[in-house]
């Protein structure tokens, strides 16, 4: 029963879907199309009605409602994260850059002695 169910939806699904993209391709085809005619503003809130629209219409599938449940839970999960404090952050900052800038010394280092080297060998100079 709820495969039928599922196949009920995903054709209507698709048609949703199909209503969607030619919903935001109308948004960018008319911004397109009339930038000498219609000012800035209101091409901007046409493209953002359009887009909110459209996001709606997304937002009744199946995989519409799929993403807004990720979102929900993703955001749950962010609000369970412990934040480092301003000192912490600041500190780990520091640590990192001076961490890059000792092996980057240490590859300058490394490549200036691997150049002569090859030099020396091949009997090029630089």
């Amino acid at each position: 029963m709820s495969v039928e169910t599922e196949n009920q939806g995903s054709s209507f699904d698709s048609i949703k879907w199909i209503l969607t993209f030619a919903i935001l391709t109308a948004a960018v085809v008319g911004n397109y199309m009339y930038t000498e005619q219609v000012s800035v503003l209101w091409r901007a809130i046409a493209v953002v009605a359009a887009v909110v629209v459209a996001g709606l219409i997304a937002a009744q599938t199946s995989k519409g409602r799929d993403a807004l449940s990720f979102a929900k839970e993703s955001r749950t999960e962010v609000r369970k994260v412990i934040w480092p404090t301003r000192d912490e952050a600041l500190r780990t900052t520091a640590i990192v850059l001076v961490a890059t800038l000792i092996m980057s010394l240490i590859l300058w280092g490394l490549d200036g002695i691997m150049v002569r080297a090859v030099s020396f060998l091949t009997g090029l100079g630089l």
